[in-house]
């Protein structure tokens, strides 16, 4: 599941509309589902040879708020690091991406609804260096 940056749809040129479209984990679970694999490839295409080459990303792993905080920290993080292996697969440089977790931090459902579109990975480019070549320096 993942929610793009305004700047990410734009020059991706993505369908995507941000959380609302974006595929969602289920429940307790950090596997990718088929469907988040056509997003990934769009982005990893983006950022490999597409107008965001040479790009890094940041991945943030999120949960719903039911269960305990450090389970939610600790879920968020399997989740992020799945959207990046599979990243990676693709052929995104793992150095590229910066992987963190919110685990419940943000999370706002209050049912099945809320709850699925709780848990995500929210994608974003990191911001560039004047200098550089668009790959941000961590």
């Amino acid at each position: 599941s993942f929610a793009w940056s305004n700047e990410l749809m734009s020059a991706c040129k993505s369908q995507m509309s941000n959380v609302d479209r974006a595929p969602k984990f289920d429940f307790d679970d950090s596997d990718l589902l088929p469907e988040d694999r056509d997003v990934l490839e769009q982005i990893a295409k983006c950022v490999t040879t597409g107008p965001l080459k040479g790009r890094a990303l940041d991945l943030i792993g999120r949960t719903d708020a039911r269960g305990d905080v450090e389970y939610n920290v600790v879920l968020g993080d399997y989740r992020a690091e799945a959207v990046g292996d599979y990243l990676a697969r693709l052929g995104v440089d793992p150095n590229a991406m910066s992987r963190t977790t919110r685990g419940d931090l943000d999370a706002e459902g209050k049912d099945d609804e809320g709850w699925q579109r709780d848990r995500r990975v929210d994608i974003s480019l990191q911001p560039t260096k004047t200098g550089d070549l668009g790959i941000a320096k961590r």
